[in-house]
């Protein structure tokens, strides 16, 4: 059986590793794409601490993008996260000034649609991986009308910043699915082993987009203590909280249980927001594992976490049964 993801991506399985900010590095990213994958860095990536300097952040961009390609001859991904706005986002035009002189072939694209980068992407060799957080039917079809190449289907179940609107991925999925004319379309939000896998493709899936179970791996740089609480915790053990631009959810934790007390007694989510140290949080959590400073945001699938595993390990437990021989 032929695979379109495989096929537009240039990679054996149809199974991409999500950017994860500051939590990826270029051995996470390496062993995904040598393990069949897409692996793709994210913002920060390789980091331990932040820059407000924009040429000292592509300088660490383009030095963790050779770094990848010292690791492995596949292809992997760069995140790009597009404001809307051109004339006031200083950082996307010179990111992509990168990515066409680094050659990177693919983009994992957050954000508004807008024509005229995917056009340029395109007119550069640069495949879209579009994901909009918080996926709708006519979103998916702004997408397609404008050339993405593979369009992402995002859960409520999925970590990280989480969907405005409650939707689970079983129903986001054949919802984008049959929304489309013939974009193949990517499901994200709670994939963590082969039977949640094999669900998504089940209602018209072509690929899996996962980011908590590449946490959950020995390459990972998440902090040690952060995975033994992850192995230990189901979903039913999550915290919820409201938070810019609408949820997000948390291991147990000092912070995490004061944001839940926020939340309770009635903070806005911007002042719920600055109390999580924004996404300053994410990296004194999960990079540091400091619980006292910051948060650590998983999907609903780690109840089928239940070991730190290679990323060959985990690629193919993920796509054991995904695609039919």
């Amino acid at each position: 059986m032929t695979n379109r993801v495989c096929d537009i991506l240039g990679i054996e399985k149809p199974i991409i590793q999500g950017p994860l900010l500051w939590l990826t590095d270029a051995k996470l990213v390496a062993a995904v794409s040598n393990a069949g994958g897409l692996g793709v860095l994210g913002f920060n990536a390789g980091q331990t601490t932040g820059t407000k300097s924009l040429d000292e952040t592509l300088r660490r961009i383009k030095e963790e993008i050779r770094k990848t390609r010292e690791l492995t001859d596949k292809p992997f991904g760069l995140n790009l996260a597009p404001t809307g706005d051109l004339a006031t986002d200083k950082f996307t035009q010179p990111t992509l000034e990168l990515i066409y002189a680094e050659h990177v072939p693919v983009v994992a694209y957050v954000g508004p649609v807008m024509p005229e980068l995917f056009a340029d992407l395109h007119a550069h060799g640069v495949k879209i991986v579009y994901r909009y957080v918080t996926p709708s039917v006519e979103n998916a079809q702004e997408a397609e009308a404008n050339g993405a190449d593979i369009i992402v289907a995002t859960g409520f179940d999925e970590g990280g910043t989480v969907p405005e609107r409650t939707v689970g991925t079983l129903s986001i999925v054949p919802l984008l699915v049959d929304a489309v004319d013939h974009t193949p379309i990517m499901a994200a939000g709670g994939i963590t082993d082969a039977r949640t896998a094999k669900a998504a493709m089940v209602l018209g899936a072509e690929g899996v987009y996962c980011g908590t179970a590449f946490l959950a791996s020995k390459e990972s740089r998440m902090a040690e203590t952060i995975k033994q609480q992850l192995l230990k915790t189901n979903a039913d053990g999550m915290l919820m909280y409201r938070a810019l631009p609408a949820f997000y959810r948390s291991l147990p934790g000092e912070l995490p249980n004061q944001l839940m007390a926020l939340d309770k007694a009635g903070a806005t989510n911007q002042e719920i927001f600055n109390a999580a140290n924004r996404y300053e949080g994410m990296r004194q959590g999960m990079l540091l594992g400091d619980l006292s400073k910051g948060y650590a945001s998983f999907g609903l699938g780690i109840s089928n976490i239940h070991t730190i595993d290679t990323v060959q390990e985990v690629v193919d437990r993920i796509c054991a049964d995904v695609i039919a021989e």
